[in-house]
């Protein structure tokens, strides 16, 4: 079996923002070589999510709005955990969407549902932050 390691390096202008890295993913499993296998693609900062889902601009606007309706930024009062900095609903919103996505390879391919995609989404941003993508098969 063999395993290939990419990371994927992001810098969102914004505090929050979302970023199809399908691109990123497929690359990176032509470089691999790897024709049947699984690829693994998880945010490595505890403030970012990877996960799937459709690339349709409503569901994005969707997802924001919802999310601060989970977990609002402000007031930053309203967290225990604020304190050095201002991010404990980034936090909230990465635990709601998750840390990591598992797809299969098949036959050189991710191996998707009808409009799938992957994601990375960003909820405490203005700094260098990656994901890694790692990739096991034959």
């Amino acid at each position: 079996m063999k395993s290939y390691r990419k990371e994927l390096w992001f810098c969102i202008p914004q505090r929050r923002g979302l970023v199809n890295i399908t691109p990123q993913v497929e690359q990176a499993l032509q470089e691999s070589g790897i024709q049947e296998g699984l690829v693994l693609v998880n945010a490595m900062n505890i403030t970012a999510s990877v996960f799937i889902n459709d690339d349709e601009p409503g569901l994005h606007h969707d997802y924001e709005v919802w999310l601060e309706k989970l977990a609002p930024e402000k007031p930053y009062s309203q967290y225990r955990h604020n304190g050095y900095e201002d991010n404990a609903d980034a936090h909230l919103k990465r635990t709601v969407m998750g840390r990591e996505v598992v797809v299969a390879v098949t036959n050189g391919k991710l191996d998707f549902g009808t409009w799938e995609q992957i994601f990375y989404f960003e909820f405490d941003g203005k700094r260098k932050k990656h994901a890694l993508v790692k990739i096991i098969g034959e």
